[in-house]
């Protein structure tokens, strides 16, 4: 085993209860932040990590309700940021008392905009770029079941990179160094893109989504606008753990609609299995928030930066926002693929 690492980890969510538990569980010392009542009942309770075809595993939690709280456990090697990019910001502001005390962030958001903001407070130097290619389900704080086990990704341009990786190697997580960050983070992006605006949107099942051939065709134009922003600024798609992002991309770039259509549907059903995507759960929880402005959001500021127009990406942005923000009936659009088509 390599040298223990002391890990900061904020949230006992989906994927800082996989990561941090993991590591937790090969004799890593892992810390957790979360509101002080989630923070109890974790504590009370432990960690719990199921992965299919093995018994789950059980871990002591050290988890506490404070950044200061926290800090008086350390000093940490790195710290796990894994939040809903909506909550960045009031993340960040919270950190500002503490920001000499912190150690390097390995962030594992999705989108393409987090670690930019991250190293705006810490610095570019104490900022790490992830990816997590793993689907995880969260049952409750600290309690996760592994849906389908990929793998994760980390930048290569650190001190730490080498030394996160081999312990999340020796801990399962299937972790792999990448010398772009960028391509990485915008390869993921991709695959987040997929049937999640349009499922939320029309409350329809990806399924339903790709059998669709306006919405699959919509689907497509979404995915090859982000290719074409993705070029514009010199980045490439590479294949993340378990999944294969280049082939993705040249079925999206190249295939007849005919062809790419049962490939891609079977691999967006494979990948999620029954759920629902992410966007469609956080509308229908009510909680008016959404990741789509930092991933199809993300498409369009910098389509903008670059010169490469996104009309699909806004629209599905701007469409969703409105629902989220109760500005949109849902009725309006739920099971009426035209009105979306049409747009």
């Amino acid at each position: 085993m390599t040298t223990p690492l002391q890990i900061l980890i904020f949230g006992a969510g989906a994927i800082g209860t996989y990561v941090g538990g993991s590591l937790a569980l090969r004799g890593h010392r892992a810390v957790f932040i979360e509101r002080p009542e989630v923070a109890a009942q974790v504590r009370a309770q432990g960690l719990r990590i199921e992965v299919p075809g093995n018994p789950p595993q059980q871990a002591d939690a050290d988890c506490v309700g404070s950044v200061s709280e926290a800090l008086a456990h350390g000093p940490f090697d790195v710290a796990i940021f894994a939040l809903k990019s909506y909550d960045t910001q009031a993340a960040l502001d919270g950190l500002a008392p503490h920001l000499a005390a912190l150690p390097p962030f390995l962030c594992l958001q999705n989108g393409v905009e987090n670690e930019a903001a991250l190293a705006d407070k810490l610095r570019t130097e104490n900022v790490i770029a992830g990816t997590v290619t793993t689907a995880v389900g969260r049952r409750a704080a600290g309690d996760i079941v592994v849906e389908r086990l990929r793998g994760m990704g980390v930048a290569g341009d650190h001190p730490l990179a080498g030394r996160l990786v081999d312990a999340k190697q020796d801990a399962g997580l299937n972790a792999r160094l990448y010398p772009r960050a960028a391509d990485m983070k915008w390869s993921k992006l991709l695959t987040n893109l997929l049937a999640n605006a349009t499922s939320a949107i029309l409350d329809m099942t990806p399924a339903e989504i790709f059998t669709h051939p306006g919405l699959y065709r919509l689907e497509i134009e979404q995915l090859r606008e982000a290719l074409r922003v993705m070029a514009a600024q010199g980045i490439r798609p590479v294949d993340l753990p378990g999944t294969p992002v280049r082939a993705l991309a040249f079925g999206v770039r190249y295939l007849p609609l005919f062809l790419s259509r049962p490939l891609l549907g079977r691999a967006v059903g494979g990948g999620r299995g029954g759920k629902m995507p992410s966007f469609h759960i956080d509308l229908h929880s009510g909680s008016g928030r959404s990741e789509v402005d930092y991933l199809n959001g993300a498409v369009v500021r910098f389509g903008e930066k670059v010169g490469v127009p996104t009309p699909v990406n806004r629209l599905l942005t701007e469409t969703l926002l409105a629902l989220v923000h109760g500005e949109v009936s849902p009725e309006e659009f739920a099971r009426r693929p035209e009105k979306l088509v049409n747009g």
